[in-house]
């Protein structure tokens, strides 16, 4: 008899589901819980996004909303600067712990030269502006370089939010003014408001996602859309009213479009366009279907009392499964974490969100003492993004001082590249900290837009015409142009240019090869513009790449395809064209390796046969009269592998870039082949 009540009491609690004050909808809070379970297991098991974020964008609208509307149709002015202070100060202590977590966890477990870069990311957290900072690095050649997932990226859905929390209330301000001028409702002011801003931001994200997607991902212009959507519904919600039997079937067709879109559609490639509609529209299903009153109904599960709890907890679980996962992912060296692994970490993200709801920000949101004065709310939000700022910036400082410390040490016992030169004999500590301490800093370049002689009537030569001091009465005119492989070896060109007088331009496009043919149609307008540069120059030498490598194929590298047909132009007025051979393009960053595992691990190092052939493709080209090749493979990949480090100097910024420290090292040894192809033509 007992065991049979215990029983009926469990089904009780099932089904019935959770009351809270009034105005508050349980299923919605359950629907919350669906969309972080959704977001966290498909992030951990799946290495995939699901919709879910899209739909916490659309239910935060859909609330704030619901709120506003209420005070105004009630006649009370919407409080704009008091719900600022309010929503900020409930966001904000729990994001700023998990940021100064993060750092932690930055700072004992992440490679060195990642410090830098994740420093920056937390602080633009809690600052609302990462996901214009992640936007701008999908776009940036060089950043993509470095695209290892950073503990922070999940932030990006949640400065959006926050710039929409700062935004939307705008409308419902301007929304009461008209109400108190004209007597008209609100209603179809928002509507109208909202409806303009959905189309506005849905025809901006179709565009953009087709043409820019990485980019649009993290646009707050292209997802403003999902929040007008949300607001659109809360004002339509009330007027929405079906019957049972149209409740229930929607409720679950809602909850089933939510489960499977991460499965049917890769997001991550294909959002923030129309396909997102999927997910919303399926939220929308289920807030319409509300509480139908079925014991069959959607709504049941719902607003069953563990979902909602784990609802409660959703901005916690959010916050906190991420840098767990990638830190995992980090330490253990993996690309998922697998199934035994991923389950602990979804359990421990749990137990961890549900504690700091009930102990921080549960405590937190009631805390009374901020809520009497707008000063006081005012000084919680400004501490919180002051500890992160005040972390990151004595962080900043102490790595300053260690990298200081280690450039004033290094020299006899960092000699890089030198260590490879004949009869070298080193006087150094051959267990000297590797140099550089970060990677900041390390690509070197030209310090000045070209000017006077040296600069171009074409706007496109000009975007990116670059030169060096200028010189008086220079024993050389020298240009360097390619991409960012070519970019690289500024670091050895610029000491050898200076030492004899040479006048150095350079014309850097990234990821163009310097040619016509064979290249895409950006890199051939932009090359089109060198050579006319060229021509009015007249330098007495181009140094370019000659060769392009493959990812992990020695038997693909090949010359830049149009290269010989520009060199034969160039040649031809008069020009040496210097083509240097690629360095490898690797599958892995040896540096970040090396940090994690140890300099001198075997795992850390590449057969150079796997990479790059015995023989230099450019040869090809020596048939050229005026064509110079240099191949500095074996001072990249000296012997039969290439290493992380040479002369307790990193070889490799990222995996198939050098540091600028490594390629200066290079310079004494390049430079009697640099001087005799430049200034006679010739090299050995």
């Amino acid at each position: 008899m007992q065991s049979a009540r215990r029983s009926s009491s469990v089904g009780r609690r099932f089904r019935d589901p959770v009351v809270g004050p009034p105005g508050f909808r349980p299923e919605v809070q359950g629907l919350r819980a669906v969309a972080v379970l959704l977001v966290v297991l498909y992030h951990v098991f799946m290495g995939r996004v699901a919709g879910g974020v899209d739909v916490f964008l659309f239910l935060s609208a859909f609330f704030m909303t619901l709120s506003f509307v209420r005070r105004i149709e009630g006649g009370r002015r919407p409080t704009i600067g008091r719900y600022w202070l309010h929503t900020f100060k409930r966001l904000l202590p729990l994001a700023t712990l998990v940021v100064l977590a993060t750092f932690v966890l930055v700072w004992c477990f992440y490679p060195a030269e990642d410090a830098s870069g994740l420093r920056s990311q937390g602080v633009a957290s809690v600052l609302y502006a990462e996901n214009w900072l992640l936007a701008v690095h999908a776009v940036d050649y060089y950043a993509a370089d470095r695209s290892a997932a950073s503990p922070f990226q999940h932030f990006w859905s949640l400065s959006v939010q926050g710039q929409v929390f700062l935004l939307w209330p705008l409308v419902f301000g301007l929304a009461w003014l008209v109400k108190r001028r004209t007597g008209r409702r609100s209603v179809p002011v928002l509507a109208v408001s909202f409806g303009a801003v959905f189309g506005a931001s849905l025809a901006w994200s179709v565009i953009s996602t087709h043409t820019q997607q990485n980019f649009a991902y993290f646009d707050t212009r292209a997802r403003l859309w999902e929040f007008a959507l949300g607001s659109l519904l809360a004002l339509a919600v009330p007027y929405l009213r079906l019957p049972v039997r149209a409740r229930v079937p929607l409720g679950w067709c809602g909850l089933v479009g939510l489960v499977s879109v991460g499965i049917v559609v890769d997001v991550a490639g294909a959002f923030p366009g129309w396909i997102a509609l999927w997910p919303l529209l399926s939220a929308a299903a289920i807030v319409v279907a509300g509480r139908s009153g079925s014991p069959v109904g959607v709504d049941r599960l719902l607003a069953w009392g563990p979902v909602v709890r784990l609802g409660d907890a959703a901005y916690a679980l959010y916050l906190v499964h991420w840098p767990l996962l990638v830190t995992w992912l980090v330490v253990r060296d993996r690309s998922a974490a697998g199934w035994w692994a991923g389950a602990g970490i979804v359990v421990v993200s749990v137990l961890l969100a549900v504690l700091l709801t009930r102990f921080v920000e549960t405590p937190l949101r009631r805390w009374a003492w901020p809520e009497a004065r707008r000063w006081r709310l005012a000084l919680v939000i400004a501490v919180c993004p002051g500890l992160v700022l005040a972390t990151a910036g004595t962080w900043a400082a102490l790595d300053g001082r260690r990298a200081s410390q280690l450039a004033a040490q290094a020299g006899s016992s960092n000699p890089g590249a030198q260590s490879l030169a004949p009869g070298y004999d080193s006087t150094g500590d051959p267990n000297a900290p590797v140099v550089p301490a970060t990677m900041e800093e390390q690509w070197v370049g030209l310090p000045r837009v070209c000017e006077g002689d040296y600069a171009s009537a074409d706007p496109v030569a000009q975007g990116f015409c670059r030169q060096d001091e200028p010189v008086e009465n220079p024993t050389r005119v020298v240009a360097v142009v390619g991409n960012s492989h070519m970019e690289q070896y500024m670091g050895a060109i610029i000491p050898v240019a200076r030492q004899r007088h040479w006048q150095l331009v350079s014309l850097l496009q990234p990821g163009c090869g310097f040619g016509l043919e064979g290249q895409s149609d950006t890199c051939r307008a932009g090359n089109q513009a060198v050579l006319s540069y060229l021509e009015e120059l007249h330098p007495d030498a181009v140094v370019t790449t000659s060769t392009r490598s493959e990812l992990m194929d020695a038997r693909a590298e090949h010359v830049v395809s149009g290269l010989e047909a520009v060199t034969r132009e160039l040649t031809a007025q008069g020009t040496t064209v210097l083509g240097l051979r690629d360095n490898p393009r690797l599958d892995v960053d040896l540096t970040r390796c090396a940090q994690r595992k140890g300099w001198e691990d075997s795992s850390c190092r590449v057969p150079r046969t796997s990479v790059l052939g015995e023989r230099n493709p450019a040869e090809s080209l020596e048939s050229v009269p005026g064509f110079v090749g240099i191949d500095p493979t074996g001072l990249i990949c000296p012997g039969d592998a290439c290493p992380p480090e040479i002369g307790r100097v990193a070889v490799w910024l990222d995996s198939h870039h050098l540091t600028g420290d490594y390629t200066r090292s290079m310079a004494p040894l390049l430079r009697e082949r640099l001087v005799a192809a430049v200034e006679a033509g010739t090299a050995g």
